[in-house]
């Protein structure tokens, strides 16, 4: 499991569970005069997440106004910007003269907290709001701080282009680091951190400016995000893939010559994923072969025998495994 550390204050009594987490918010994100109508029984959530150079936090709580005034901005450390990702809930934000809203699920912004700013988060209903904050040295970021400087606070968007796969890969990465080993935080820092870079190029219209190296993660990305919408489709193949970003089929094959698998094997290896899961649904009773078939695996003795190799039994014996731990 990544590193990590989790607050969660429905253990403490009521009246202790507010200073509790905003002693540990102020840590992880930036120390702002917080009100809300919850404090004398603050429910909320952290999970801070170790990712190399930056810091994911996950946060969940009830509505509340943070201000950070000038002695605050004053009293704090510089050279860090914090990216905010809303999942639910309503954020308005005010930062210097700008004023935004982040809709859940189509925006994310761009923070400096050196800088006076209000945030107001309000959750649906008597639910919490649920936000991703990351915390990213200015060193970090291979883009002039004068240039981001006219993106700050301001909506970019979290479910379209390069924008959306960082949004779906922090998403991942809170809902399951136990998916992920300690060694694998820094490539994963890394990927995020290459992710906002190409985000932030594309608003700023600097994409030549990338190194190779941002340009090279950006691409994968989609790449990746290209094959898993498109896993349904009969024609997808390494060939329609390239094509389908304006890439040779060599080019295609050098995205992917550091990592463990081929283009081919991963799409192999994601469709027999999605007839695993598909074959555990209870509420999904389709014969194994039309399972196969929707995800591209024509032949059933062929679909059996890569079945077995990759998940050690047969996709029959997987099916009557997953029924008798449901009874």
């Amino acid at each position: 499991m990544l590193p990590n550390q989790v607050v969660d204050t429905t253990v403490l009594p009521p009246a202790e569970r507010f200073a509790f987490w905003y002693a540990l918010v102020a840590q992880e994100t930036a120390p702002a005069h917080i009100s809300s109508g919850h404090l004398d029984n603050f429910v909320a959530y952290v999970q801070a997440i170790d990712l190399g150079r930056i810091r994911m936090t996950s946060l969940r709580y009830p509505s509340l106004e943070a201000i950070r005034p000038a002695k605050l901005v004053r009293s704090a450390e510089g050279d860090v910007y914090q990216l905010t990702l809303p999942l639910t809930g309503r954020s308005t934000l005010i930062h210097d003269r700008t004023e935004s809203t982040l809709e859940p699920g189509k925006h994310f912004t761009l923070l400096d907290p050196a800088r006076r700013h209000v945030a107001r988060h309000h959750a649906d209903g008597a639910g919490l709001a649920t936000t991703i904050t990351v915390q990213i040295p200015h060193a970090a970021l291979p883009l002039a701080p004068d240039r981001l400087r006219r993106l700050l606070a301001t909506p970019l968007s979290s479910h379209l282009g390069v924008g959306g796969l960082l949004a779906h890969h922090l998403r991942s990465i809170a809902a399951h680091p136990e998916q992920f080993e300690p060694a694998q935080a820094e490539i994963l820092g890394g990927v995020a951190v290459d992710l906002l870079t190409a985000a932030l190029a594309q608003y700023l219209d600097i994409e030549d400016t990338l190194s190779p190296e941002a340009r090279h993660t950006a691409l994968r990305a989609r790449v990746v995000d290209f094959i898993d919408r498109h896993l349904d489709t009969d024609e997808l193949s390494p060939r329609s893939v390239a094509a389908a970003h304006h890439i040779s089929l060599r080019s295609l094959h050098r995205l992917f010559e550091a990592g463990a698998t081929t283009v081919a094997e991963l799409i192999r290896a994601k469709r027999l994923e999605q007839c695993r899961r598909d074959l555990g649904n209870p509420l999904l009773r389709q014969p194994i072969q039309a399972v196969a078939a929707r995800w591209g695996f024509s032949d059933k003795a062929h679909f059996s025998r890569l079945f077995r190799a990759h998940y050690g039994r047969s996709p029959q014996e997987y099916r009557m495994a997953v029924t008798r731990q449901d009874r």
